[in-house]
């Protein structure tokens, strides 16, 4: 492959539609980045008749042979036993350094677990990635946000670590130098959700750790584009994300039924055509489909298992972009910042209580803090 090429490592199995899609989206993604190449995870008996009608792409593609692939309900724990399959080895191409990137449309939980066991996590104090996804709003642009389905509940230190993780994705790919950021409650008062999400909020409040923080806000505010990047867990964003994709396709059902209805609407609808389509356009989740599993020493990015391929090429798109940033390298920094500052907080908070800091003490100095006794 070209030296000066961007190599995109890709699940060319995963998904409801396989190679169909996964190549054509590849196909689409070159198109619009030319210094693209591919690796093609996969079985050749099914890759190559399709790779055969894109020309472009046949000179910029090598397939990486093999003949198993993750079924969409195969459990991870099974998924992870199979060290050869078309998800694993595009996994392992990012982290042998042969691929910038990698993108799957396959099976999220397996994806999720070869890809924490395989990159490994960007620091030691991170647990698990979160998943962030772009989010149009009325404004006219997206918004991010995570997490949407990687971690079910989620403690203040990590949705701070959200917070970052989606401020430097959101740098990364919409070029915003200091993204503003929300904490999605049920409410704007400081008093107001969970105990986690109230102390993420004072933390934030009291110690910005270097990001613009906007304070809470609510279900209302996801398509508005009051905030650059909205932050919560995992079940509550996955909820959301699935709540909104369904009230599109609804709404978009309920007109164009609506404007089929007489002949009068039929008419209004031929000259209001090109504003329609403009708002299809900007409701479509496909046009945002690639969500990105933050947090890995490296990138992978998940794309809706039934995307199509101008979907697909999307999520490769992001992939992409992310690949070209500084994105791993903000990150890291700032989950630094986030450690040094919590570090500062609890010292400062056994100064202010009279106890010992000095974290070299001996056993037998120290108290028993629920009796008074001496360790022994």
């Amino acid at each position: 492959m070209p030296k000066d090429s961007l190599v995109i490592a890709i699940d060319a199995m995963g998904g409801d539609h396989g190679p169909a899609v996964t190549v054509a989206g590849a196909a689409l993604a070159l198109q619009q980045r030319p210094d693209l190449c591919f690796q093609l995870h996969g079985d050749p008996m099914l890759i190559n008749p399709v790779l055969s009608r894109h020309p472009a792409l046949k000179a910029r593609a090598v397939v990486v042979e093999t003949d198993q692939f993750i079924a969409m309900d195969e459990k991870p724990a099974q998924a992870i036993r199979r060290r050869n399959t078309s998800l694993a080895n595009a996994i392992n191409a990012v982290k042998a350094g042969e691929a910038k990137a990698a993108v799957s449309a396959g099976n999220t939980g397996a994806l999720m677990a070869l890809s924490k066991m395989i990159l490994k996590m960007i620091t030691d104090d991170l647990e698990r990635p979160a998943i962030g996804c772009l989010w149009p709003n009325a404004k006219g642009g997206h918004s991010t946000v995570l997490d949407v389905g990687a971690n079910v509940t989620s403690d203040a230190r990590q949705l701070i670590e959200f917070a970052m993780m989606g401020a430097a994705f959101h740098r990364a790919v919409k070029g915003v130098d200091k993204p503003s950021i929300g904490l999605l409650n049920i409410g704007s008062e400081d008093v107001k959700g969970h105990e986690e999400v109230r102390e993420a909020h004072r933390l934030l409040r009291d110690n910005s750790f270097g990001l613009d923080y906007h304070g809470f806000v609510e279900g209302t505010d996801l398509c508005t584009g009051l905030v650059d990047v909205v932050v919560t867990d995992g079940f509550t964003g996955n909820v959301a994300l699935k709540t909104a994709e369904g009230t599109a396709r609804f709404i978009r059902t309920l007109l164009r039924e609506a404007l089929k209805s007489s002949p009068l609407a039929m008419l209004g609808a031929l000259l209001a055509a090109p504003a329609l389509k403009a708002m299809a356009k900007q409701v479509d989740p496909g046009a945002s489909n690639g969500g990105p599993l933050l947090g890995l020493n490296g990138i992978v990015v998940k794309s809706h298992g039934g995307a199509d391929a101008k979907a697909y090429a999307n999520a490769i798109g992001v992939a992409a972009s992310l690949a070209g940033s500084r994105y791993a390298r903000d990150l890291e920094s700032s989950l630094a910042l986030l450690t040094r500052s919590l570090e500062i907080d609890e010292t400062d908070g056994l100064a202010a209580t009279g106890q010992d800091t000095n974290i070299e003490a001996k056993p037998a100095e120290m108290a028993d803090a629920a009796t008074g006794n001496k360790v022994n």
